[in-house]
């Protein structure tokens, strides 16, 4: 009886605090909505200012356009809120509806490789593109 009343002090807020399989429930969400807010002026300059700018471009001129510093920097600051955001929807997406465990962990992990392969190969044309300019 003792036990009972003991168990019947702690709130659920305490008895929930630290669990979780994962421990970031929290930053995961946050990170999405901050990629998300990031990326709503880098889509709106990517599209206007990139697009826009390159899009009937030469190539010389599409090189030009990439070597200032500014848009090099808003390049590199794109793919990697753009890659980053998309692995973590991607990740969610996989753990709502993929069930075979080990698929889950060789998915996520797939799609983390790929993420961070896209970012790492981007970020390095574009510091290639910018630094030869």
């Amino acid at each position: 009886m003792s036990d009972k009343k003991h168990k019947s002090i702690i709130s659920p807020l305490k008895a929930a605090r630290g669990m979780g399989a994962d421990k970031s429930g929290f930053h995961h969400w946050w990170m999405q909505r901050v990629t998300a807010i990031a990326l709503i002026p880098l889509t709106i300059w990517f599209m206007f200012c990139a697009v826009g700018a390159i899009a009937n471009a030469s190539y010389d001129r599409a090189l030009e356009w990439l070597s200032s510093p500014l848009h090099a920097v808003l390049m590199i600051l794109y793919v990697i809120a753009t890659l980053y955001h998309a692995a973590l929807g991607l990740k969610v997406v996989i753990e709502d509806y993929v069930h075979k465990e080990s698929l889950k962990i060789a998915s996520i992990f797939f799609v983390n490789f790929a993420c961070f392969a896209g970012a790492v190969a981007s970020i390095y044309a574009v510091l290639l593109v910018s630094l030869k300019g």
